[in-house]
C-alpha cells in the first residue's frame, strides 16, 4: 500500500518549534515590563519620602535629623520592600533644607539592579518681624474712599 501525504508534509512540527523559540523571548519581555513598573513605583515612593523629609526639615524648629527620620519612617510605612536598601541623607542650613533618598528597585530579572535616586529641596521657614508702620487695625484711609463715607 502506498501512503498519500497531504500537502506540506515537510512542515510538520514547525509551529511547536516556533512556540518553543518565541515563548522565552515573550516571557523575558514581560519580565522587563514588570521590572520597569517596579522601578517606576520605587522612584515615586523615594520621591515622596524625600518630600516628606524635606517638609519636616524645613519647618520652623525642624532639623536635618528630623527630616531624615521622617523620610525613613515614610519608607518603612509605605512598604519596606519597595525601595531596597534605602539610604537617606538630610542637610539643613539657614536658607534651605534638602533630603536625598537612594536605593534600588526590587529585581524581577536576575542580575538586574536599577538605581533609585530622589532629592527634594525647599527653603526653610523663618519668622520675620512685622513692619511697624501700621498696626493691624490702623492704616491710611486716603487710598480707600469708602472708609471715610460711613
Amino acid at each position: 500500500m502506498r501512503r498519500v501525504q497531504c500537502g506540506g508534509g515537510g512542515e510538520r512540527g514547525e509551529a511547536t518549534t516556533e512556540l518553543v523559540l518565541v515563548t522565552p523571548v515573550l516571557l523575558l519581555l514581560i519580565a522587563f515590563v514588570v521590572q520597569f513598573a517596579l522601578w517606576y513605583h520605587a522612584s515615586q515612593v523615594a520621591e515622596a519620602a524625600a518630600q516628606e523629609g524635606t517638609r519636616a526639615a524645613r519647618a520652623y524648629g525642624g532639623s536635618a535629623a528630623a527630616g531624615r527620620e521622617r523620610a525613613e519612617h515614610f519608607l518603612a510605612e509605605t512598604g519596606p520592600t519597595i525601595v531596597v536598601k534605602p539610604e537617606v541623607t538630610a542637610t539643613r542650613d539657614t536658607s534651605t533644607a534638602r533630603v536625598e533618598v537612594r536605593g534600588h528597585s526590587p529585581s524581577v530579572v536576575p542580575g538586574l539592579r536599577w538605581a533609585v535616586n530622589a532629592r527634594a529641596e525647599s527653603p526653610t521657614e523663618r519668622l520675620t518681624g512685622v513692619p511697624r508702620e501700621f498696626g493691624i487695625s490702623e492704616g491710611s484711609t486716603a487710598s480707600n474712599p469708602s472708609v471715610g463715607a460711613r
